[in-house]
C-alpha cells in the first residue's frame, strides 16, 4: 500500500489544488491522511468555490468534497506526522499557505525529511513558497539549484492591489516567485503552456489549479503507481 500525507492550510487552501490530487491519488489506491497545522479542519478559499471564478461544475464538486470528505474533516496535526510513515507528502496551494503552511516549522520538517528520505514531495502553486523557507540538514535552502514551477508574479499582479492587499483585505506577506528565486531556485512557470509541472529529483512542483491533475499524475508516475482501471 502506498501512503500519502496531505498538508492543507487552515488560512485558505485552493479547492481544486487539493481535491484534484486527493481524488487522483485515491483512485490509484493510495491511502491518504490529511494534516493541518493545528489539527483543525482546513479552511477553503471562498474564491475557489465561487462559480464566477472557477465555473459552476468545479465550484459545486469542490464544495461537496470539502464538506463531506472524512479525511479533510478529521485531520491530524502536522506535529503528529512523521515523514517516515509516508511514501509522499503533498502540499496543496492557495494564498492561505503563505500565512501558515509555508511558515510552519513542522510542515517544513516534513518537506525536508521526505525529500532527504526515500519519499516524494508534491508542492503546488503558492505552497511552493515553502521551498524558500525550508533548509536541508546541512543548513542550505532546499530549493537551491533545483528546477521548480509555481504561482508566477505575472498572475499575482492581477490579484493584489498596489499595496499587495488581497481581495479580502489581507496584505500578502511575499510573492512566491521572488522568494523562491532569492533562495536559489531555478524558476520557470512555463507561462506559454496550458499546464506546468516540474520534476527535480524527489521534488514535483505544479504551477496552479490548472496543473493540479497533471501534477498528481506525475507524482503517481514517480511513485510507480498506476491509476486503477
Amino acid at each position: 500500500m502506498t501512503d500519502a500525507l496531505f498538508v492543507v492550510s487552515e488560512e485558505g487552501y485552493w479547492g481544486e489544488e487539493c481535491v484534484e490530487p486527493l481524488e487522483t491519488l485515491s483512485e490509484a489506491g493510495v491511502e491518504i491522511t490529511v494534516a493541518t497545522p493545528s489539527g483543525n479542519p482546513p479552511v477553503i478559499d471562498e474564491r475557489s468555490i465561487d462559480p464566477e471564478q472557477v465555473g459552476a461544475e468545479t465550484a459545486e464538486h469542490v464544495r461537496e468534497v470539502h464538506e463531506t470528505d472524512e479525511r479533510l474533516n478529521d485531520p491530524i496535526s502536522v506535529t503528529q506526522a512523521n515523514a517516515e510513515g509516508y511514501d509522499a507528502v503533498v502540499f496543496p496551494g492557495g494564498h492561505g499557505t503563505e500565512w501558515d503552511i509555508n511558515q510552519d516549522t513542522h510542515a517544513r520538517k516534513l518537506l525536508r525529511d521526505i525529500i532527504e528520505g526515500d519519499g516524494k514531495a508534491l508542492v503546488v502553486c503558492h505552497a511552493v513558497g515553502i521551498l524558500a523557507f525550508t533548509r536541508d540538514s546541512h543548513g542550505a535552502f532546499i530549493v537551491n539549484g533545483r528546477d521548480v514551477t509555481g504561482f508566477p508574479n505575472e498572475w499575482e499582479e492581477g490579484i493584489v492591489d498596489e499595496g499587495d492587499r488581497m481581495p479580502d483585505g489581507r496584505k500578502l506577506p511575499y510573492w512566491v516567485e521572488d522568494e523562491v528565486k532569492t533562495a536559489g531556485g531555478n524558476w520557470d512557470a512555463e507561462l506559454d503552456s496550458d499546464t506546468s509541472v516540474t520534476v527535480d529529483g524527489d521534488l514535483v512542483t505544479g504551477r496552479g489549479p490548472g496543473s493540479s491533475h497533471a501534477a498528481a499524475k506525475t507524482l503517481l508516475e514517480e511513485l510507480d503507481v498506476e491509476l486503477e482501471a
